[in-house]
């Protein structure tokens, strides 16, 4: 019996589940540690150009606030790419 045989086979019984195959037979996805590194890195320096920005025209400290900690929230995001990145995940 071939192994195209044995696939169809196992393929056939009603419980059976292919771990491998991803939705309706789609490749399983893998993770984009490259794109969050670029969304990373945008949001870092659009949160921080808005904060000064907002301190120089004199705006709200509370939005001051908020741009800051979205700032520091990507700086995190940048750190734990890099680990992942380092420890050798595709992405």
């Amino acid at each position: 019996m071939s192994r195209e045989e044995r696939d169809a086979r196992s393929r056939a019984y009603p419980d059976h589940h292919d771990p491998t195959g991803g939705i309706g037979g789609a490749a399983p996805a893998h993770s984009a540690l490259t794109l969050r590194l670029v969304l990373a890195v945008f949001g870092l320096l659009v949160c921080t150009v808005g904060a000064i920005w907002t301190l120089v025209v004199g705006g709200p400290l509370w939005l001051v606030i908020v741009l800051v900690v979205l700032a520091v929230v990507a700086v995190v995001d940048l750190v734990v790419i890099a680990r992942r990145k380092g420890r050798g995940e595709p992405g």
